[in-house]
């Protein structure tokens, strides 16, 4: 099995919207550390998993998105709780929208918010 992961740094705001949420409620930024892996059995043609090139390319483009933005002002959190969870799944969303991962087989998104919480979104591809 192989795994290619690439990292990029975003700080966004979100408040959350659960029932009494206490100072969470309240809007407030977070530095997320958002890291994708790409894994898979096999390579392509050119011994690649992924085209990292394209990774970080792709990469930069939603980090780009949702710097400086409040995550609960989105289309994707309309009417959910913006939980860090749910980041990473719309994060791995987006980065799919601009790359074609072929051949690999997984992705997992790893949201780690100001060095407190890990929290992970894994899927097939």
């Amino acid at each position: 099995m192989y795994d290619v992961t690439v990292t990029r740094s975003v700080v966004a705001q979100h408040y959350l919207t659960v029932p009494d949420p206490g100072p969470e409620g309240e809007r407030h930024s977070h530095h997320f550390t958002i890291s994708a892996t790409f894994r898979g059995p096999e390579l392509n043609e050119y011994q690649y998993l992924v085209d990292i090139d394209e990774l970080n390319e792709a990469m930069d483009a939603v980090a780009a998105f949702y710097r400086d933005r409040t995550l609960n002002d989105l289309p994707t959190f309309a009417g959910a709780n913006p939980s860090a969870e749910l980041f990473a799944r719309a994060f791995g969303d987006r980065l799919l929208e601009r790359l074609e991962p072929d051949p690999a087989t997984e992705l997992r998104i790893e949201i780690e918010e100001d060095d407190v919480a890990r929290v992970a979104h894994e899927r097939e591809l």
